[in-house]
């Protein structure tokens, strides 16, 4: 099946937070199709998990059980704030929406990986994948603009690098990065992508799992894009 995890163990574990977004969905949609997994948890605010909140998060890592996870998924994120859109100057900086923007897009991933990736299969192959945004990069910001959610991207791809380095001393056959899963026709970027090529969630789930999924342990703590290319930080 195009985009499903081939790399992973027959019957493995996966685990997709943020399950009731567009991307999320899709790639839950697309998982649940392939005959060789075991099972699936999805966790979404629906369902009672709060990234925000750091009991939400270690409460529904701990109801996981001991039975090791091989994928996991983090399909949070926003873009805008109480319906206040990315900063086109300095001069529209909110110190409150900023704050948000960190919460939702930095602490709350951060939370995902201090609760779910230890519970990576220490023996096995197994992949975490955050989504992040190429407009995250540093090196690749030439248009400015954006601040705070540019910032909590940043924010993000230095957690899910720091993250990495930890995991592989006690799981040195995990894949932990971040992922650009390109612009995408969901509610969060729709407002967003005038005179930007667009992809459906389905399309940009294919092609996340399958560049996950062809990258080696190696590249654990790297930050790209769906087709696998590198970012630069």
């Amino acid at each position: 099946m195009v985009g499903s995890p081939g790399s992973l163990p027959r019957n493995y574990r996966a685990v997709v937070i943020g399950a009731d977004g567009g991307i999320g969905g899709a790639l839950c949609e697309l998982v649940r199709q392939d005959c060789r997994l075991g099972e699936i948890v999805e966790l979404s605010r629906r369902n009672g998990v709060d990234i925000a909140n750091e009991e939400s998060v270690a409460s529904c890592a701990r109801q996981l059980g001991d039975k090791p996870i091989h994928l996991l998924i983090c399909a949070t994120g926003i873009l805008s704030v109480e319906g206040k859109a990315p900063e086109k100057s300095l001069r529209q900086l909110d110190p409150n929406v900023m704050m948000a923007q960190f919460l939702t897009n930095a602490v709350g991933p951060a939370l995902v990986a201090k609760h779910f990736l230890p519970r990576l299969d220490r023996r096995a192959r197994s992949i975490a994948a955050f989504l992040s945004a190429r407009v995250g990069s540093i090196g690749d910001n030439r248009l400015g603009g954006w601040i705070s959610y540019r910032s909590a991207k940043a924010a993000l791809n230095q957690i899910v690098r720091t993250a990495s380095i930890e995991v592989a001393r006690t799981h040195p056959k995990a894949l932990v990065v971040s992922i650009h899963p390109g612009t995408v026709r969901t509610r969060l970027s729709e407002p967003y992508a005038m005179g930007h090529p667009t992809v459906s969630p389905a399309e940009a789930a294919a092609s996340i799992m399958t560049a996950v999924d062809s990258m080696a342990p190696e590249r654990t703590g790297s930050f790209v894009a769906y087709d696998g290319s590198t970012i630069i930080w």
